[in-house]
């Protein structure tokens, strides 16, 4: 299976995350290929021509390009290979499970990066913003166990990567985020006690060490 399968990954990536965690669930083996951003190699640039970004699957020399599109593929093409799917069978329930994590991209991604990587007024308005995104969600989370309701899935795939952001936040927004959203810190450790989540996930002090190297980087510009 890890002949036919090939993960074009990068370890710091919630989106590359997201594939290793689907991937890990379904029991499913691959080869992970690290890319190098700032150089990125021929076959990303092949197999991923339009927007030249991990992650890719590729599946027997063929690509799937966009995270959430990758995780979706995983549970349509390996369905034997858990005794739950990611996403749920009900249409009207899928469409929920995909609005949530499209949310998570549009709200929780790039306000979060100006969390860490901006200042002043900037900085603020994106901690308000964030913290906002995250009640909005934990109130979407209620007191189930997971998003999905018994069952870890789709929505929990594609927002916990962002757990590993978590300390970066808090330091450099200067806020808690187990103060402001306790019931989704909870939610965040049911996610790690998972293999899946825990061998997929980097840890948040590597991660804030990185992402203040990106932020300097950018600065000195």
């Amino acid at each position: 299976m890890a002949d036919e399968l090939v993960l074009l990954d990068f370890w710091h990536s919630p989106f590359a995350m997201r594939v290793r965690i689907a991937l890990a669930e379904k029991g499913i083996e691959y080869e992970s290929r690290e890319e190098d951003l700032s150089n990125k190699s021929s076959l990303l640039l092949k197999m991923n021509p339009v927007y030249k970004q991990i992650p890719v699957l590729i599946h027997r020399g063929r690509p799937v390009c966009e995270s959430l599109i990758i995780v979706e593929y995983i549970d349509e093409v390996w369905p034997h290979k858990s005794p739950l799917r990611l996403l749920p069978s009900s249409p009207y329930d899928k469409a929920n499970a995909m609005f949530w994590a499209d949310y998570v991209d549009k709200k929780i991604y790039p306000s979060g990066k100006l969390v860490w990587g901006a200042t002043g007024e900037v900085q603020e308005a994106a901690k308000k913003e964030m913290i906002e995104n995250l009640k909005e969600l934990e109130g979407e989370l209620g007191d189930k166990p997971y998003f999905g309701g018994e069952s870890f899935g789709f929505t929990d795939v594609a927002l916990i990567p962002f757990y590993t952001w978590f300390y970066a936040l808090e330091t450099c927004g200067d806020f808690s985020i187990i103060e402001e959203c306790p019931k989704l810190v909870a939610w965040t450790k049911r996610c790690m006690q998972r293999e899946s989540v825990s061998n997929s996930l980097p840890d948040q002090y590597k991660v804030y060490c990185f992402l203040l190297e990106l932020k300097n980087k950018f600065e000195a510009k």
